[in-house]
C-alpha cells in the first residue's frame, strides 16, 4: 500500500461537507497547518471538529471558523480565538466543551475501541446535563462516550513512508491518540524518509494507524501567546 501523497491539496481530496474531523495539536503546538490550509482553500462546510482548541483568528483551525466552515467544535478551551468566542456566544457555532483530560480520554478511547468510560471531572456542573451517573467507592462519576471522526489530521516531526511517526516533544499533544481515532489518518511531516530508516524505539504511532503521508514544507511554528520581560 502506498501511503505517499504529494501534498495536503491531495491528502485531503476526499474530504468533503459535513463530515467529523479529529485535529491534533495544543494551541499553535502541533497543528497540522498545511492540511487545515488545503481545507480552507478547498472550501468544506458544515464541519464538526475535534480539536483541544480552534487556533487563533488568522491561523489553525481559526481561518476556517473566519469562513464559517465548521458547524459544530467539540473541545476544550476556547483560548485567544475572538472569532471563535464571539461565534460561541452569538449561536452561530454549536460547541460541545469537556475538561481537557475528558477530551483526551475520549480520543484514546474511540481509538482503542472502548465505547464509553466513566470519570469523576464535570460532576454537579453542567458538563454533567443528560449524562448518566454512577458511584464508585464512594465518589460520583460521569458516563463519557468515545469520539472517533471521518478523518483524523495530524503534524509529526518525522515520519517514513510506511506512515510510522515521531512527534517532537509537547507537539505530541493530542495527536498519537487522534491518530488512532480516524477511520482515515493523514499525516503532514516535516521531514518524510523510507522506511526503515526511523528507530523502532523511537516510534510515537505504528504505520498501521495511518493511512496517507506527506512532506509539509515552510512550518511558521507560531506562538501563540508569547510574554516577555521588560
Amino acid at each position: 500500500m502506498n501511503k505517499v501523497v504529494k501534498n495536503a491539496t491531495e491528502a485531503i481530496r476526499d474530504i468533503g461537507d459535513n463530515m467529523t474531523l479529529m485535529l491534533g495539536g495544543f494551541g499553535l503546538c502541533g497543528i497540522p497547518e498545511k492540511a487545515i490550509q488545503a481545507l480552507h482553500d478547498k472550501g468544506v462546510t458544515g464541519l464538526t471538529c475535534i480539536s483541544n482548541n480552534a487556533g487563533v483568528d488568522d491561523f489553525g483551525l481559526g481561518v476556517l471558523l473566519e469562513r464559517h466552515q465548521i458547524k459544530k467544535m467539540i473541545s476544550s478551551y476556547v483560548g485567544e480565538n475572538a472569532e471563535f468566542e464571539r461565534q460561541l456566544l452569538s449561536g452561530e457555532l454549536e460547541v460541545e466543551l469537556n475538561p481537557q483530560g475528558t477530551l483526551a480520554e475520549r480520543c484514546r478511547a474511540g481509538g482503542a475501541g472502548i465505547p464509553a468510560f466513566f470519570v469523576p471531572a464535570g460532576y454537579g456542573t453542567e458538563v454533567a446535563e443528560g449524562k448518566e451517573v454512577r458511584e464508585f467507592n464512594g465518589k460520583m462519576y460521569l458516563l463519557e462516550t468515545a469520539l472517533t471522526a471521518d478523518f483524523a489530521l495530524v503534524k509529526a516531526w518525522k515520519g517514513d513512508t510506511a506512515g510510522n511517526l515521531i512527534y517532537r516533544h509537547t507537539a505530541n499533544n493530542f495527536n498519537n491518540m487522534m491518530a488512532m481515532a480516524g477511520k482515515i489518518t493523514i499525516a503532514e511531516v516535516e521531514e518524510l524518509v523510507p522506511a526503515g530508516e526511523l528507530d523502532p524505539n523511537c516510534i510515537h504511532t505504528p504505520g498501521i494507524f495511518v493511512q496517507r503521508i506527506f512532506q509539509g514544507e515552510n512550518y511558521e511554528k507560531r506562538i501563540e501567546f508569547a510574554t516577555t520581560r521588560d
